[in-house]
C-alpha cells in the first residue's frame, strides 16, 4: 500500500516556513503499514494541482494533501478539487454552524468570507475539524483515495488522528511495517559500520539497516515490511540483542533515547544537582535539559555569559586570565565551570567557549574551536574539540560533546 504526501503553499517554497506536516503525516501513515513513496511541495497554482494529482493518483492508493483551504483568494485547493472530480461547491449547515460559534468565541465577526469555508464539494465526504475553520475533504476515486486537510498544523494533526487513520484502516487491508531504532553515541558512523559489519552481513534479508548519524550519536534503524508483525517485531530484538553484545557502551537506548534523558535519569536518581554556563552555545545545553519534565529536581542555574565581562562578573573568571589566555582557552573554560557549580551549589557543572564563527577564528583557534570543562566534587577537567565549521554545526556538536562528557563523569563515579 503505496502513499503520496503533497504539500501546497509557496510559503514552503520560497522558504518562508519549515514543511513540518509532510513528517507527521508519514509517521501516522507508516505506524498502520501504508508506506510513503513520494512526498512533494508545490505552489498555490491549479495546473501544479492538478498535474500532481494526475501523475501520483496514478501510482499511490493514497494522496495526502495540506494546504490552501483558507478563506482568502490565494487558497485554491478547495475549487481545484472540486473542479478535478466534477463536482460543484454546496453549502454545509453544519460546518457553516461550527465556523459561526467557533468565530464568535474568538469575538470574529462571521464574513462572507469565513462562510464560504464552508462551501464544499459535493462528491467529497466531509472531514469535521473540531480544531478550526477549514474542514479536511475525503474523495473516493478509481478505487483511490485522495484526502484534503488544512495546513495549519494541528488542525492537521488531529483531523489524521480523528478521521483519516481510522477511515484508512476500514478502507483498506494493511500491511504491517515494523521499525525500531537504536541510539548509539561516541561512535563515529564510518567506524561504527566497521564494528558492526559481520553483524550487519548475517541479517536475514527482510530486515533492512539504516544508518542515521547526528552529532556525536548514530541511529540504526531496523525496517520490516509487510510481514508478520509480531514474529519481526520479536526477531528484530534478538538481532539488536546481538549488536549490545557488541558495543554495548556505546548504546544510549532506542527510538528518542537522549544521552541527555541517561544524565537526566543519573542525576535524579542520585539526588545531584547540575549547572551549566555557556558562552558559544548560548543556552542550547541549558534548554535541552528544562525541556524534560522533572528538570526541576536538579537543574539549580544555566548561565549564558556571552560576554567577557559577564563571565567574570557572574561567574568568577579572572580577567588577567582572559586577557592572557583568551576566552576559548582551558584556563577560562575550568573557571566558567568552577564559577557555575560554586554559585549554584551545584554538584557538577559544565561549561563551553568557543568560536561559533563565521568570523573571529584565527590560525592558531579558528572557527569551530571549542573549550569545554567540567567541574566536579572530585576535581575539574576540560578537552577542546573543533566542532565544524558552520554556526549551527557546531553549537549542536559542542552541547552535544559537553552533554556526554558529563555522561562519561557520571558513569565512573
Amino acid at each position: 500500500m503505496k502513499a503520496t504526501i503533497i504539500t501546497i503553499g509557496d510559503e514552503i517554497l520560497i522558504g518562508q516556513i519549515v514543511d513540518t506536516n509532510s513528517v507527521a503525516i508519514a509517521k501516522k501513515l507508516n505506524a498502520i503499514g501504508i508506506t510513503i513513496s513520494e512526498k512533494l511541495s508545490i505552489g498555490d497554482s491549479r495546473d501544479a494541482i492538478i498535474a500532481t494529482l494526475d501523475r501520483t493518483i496514478e501510482n499511490s492508493d493514497v494522496v495526502v494533501i495540506t494546504g490552501g483551504l483558507g478563506p482568502t483568494k490565494d487558497d485554491i485547493t478547495k475549487h481545484t478539487l472540486a473542479a478535478y472530480f466534477g463536482s460543484e461547491l454546496k453549502y454545509n449547515d453544519v460546518e457553516g454552524e461550527h465556523v459561526r460559534m467557533l468565530l464568535a468565541r474568538r469575538g470574529i465577526e462571521f464574513t462572507e468570507l469565513n462562510r464560504h469555508q464552508a462551501m464544499l464539494p459535493e462528491c467529497c465526504t466531509v472531514l469535521h475539524n473540531a480544531h478550526g475553520t477549514a474542514p479536511g475533504m475525503w474523495f473516493d476515486h478509481n478505487n483511490k483515495v485522495v484526502v484534503s486537510l488544512p495546513g495549519v498544523p494541528f488542525e492537521m494533526e488531529h483531523l489524521m488522528d480523528d478521521e483519516v487513520i481510522p477511515r484508512l484502516k476500514t478502507r483498506f487491508t494493511l500491511s504491517d511495517i515494523v521499525h525500531r531504532t537504536m541510539i548509539t553515541r561516541g561512535i563515529p558512523e564510518s567506524i561504527l559500520a566497521e564494528r558492526i559489519s559481520s553483524w550487519e552481513e548475517s541479517l536475514p534479508d527482510y530486515l533492512h539497516l539504516a544508518y542515521l548519524p547526528a552529532p556525536n550519536v548514530v541511529r540504526l534503524r531496523l525496517s520490516a515490511y509487510d510481514v508478520d508483525k509480531q514474529q519481526a517485531t520479536q526477531r528484530i530484538e534478538e538481532e539488536f540483542a546481538k549488536l549490545n553484545a557488541i558495543i554495548g557502551d556505546n548504546i544510549v537506548g532506542f527510538e528518542d533515547a537522549t544521552t541527555e534523558r541517561l544524565v537526566h535519569d543519573i542525576l535524579i536518581e542520585r539526588g545531584l544537582k547540575l549547572a551549566v554556563a555557556e558562552s558559544c552555545t548560548g543556552g542550547t545545553i541549558s534548554a535541552k535539559f528544562t525541556a524534560m519534565a522533572g528538570a526541576s529536581q536538579y537543574f539549580m542555574a544555566g548561565i549564558t555569559s556571552y560576554s567577557n565581562a559577564a563571565k567574570c562578573d557572574l561567574l568568577g573568571v579572572s580577567m588577567v586570565d582572559i586577557e592572557c589566555f583568551g576566552a576559548v582557552s582551558e584556563v577560562v573554560a575550568l573557571e566558567m565551570a568552577e564559577g557555575a557549580r560554586r554559585m549554584a551549589g551545584a554538584d557538577y557543572a559544565i561549561a563551553t567557549t568557543g568560536i561559533a564563527g563565521p568570523g573571529g577564528g584565527s590560525k592558531q583557534k579558528p572557527v569551530g574551536t571549542v573549550w569545554m570543562a567540567i567541574a566536579t566534587p572530585h576535581g575539574s577537567r576540560a578537552v577542546m574539540r573543533n566542532s565544524g565549521t558552520d554556526r549551527s554545526q557546531i553549537i549542536s556538536r559542542a552541547s552535544a560533546y559537553a552533554i556526554e562528557m558529563l555522561y562519561e563523569e557520571l558513569k565512573k563515579n
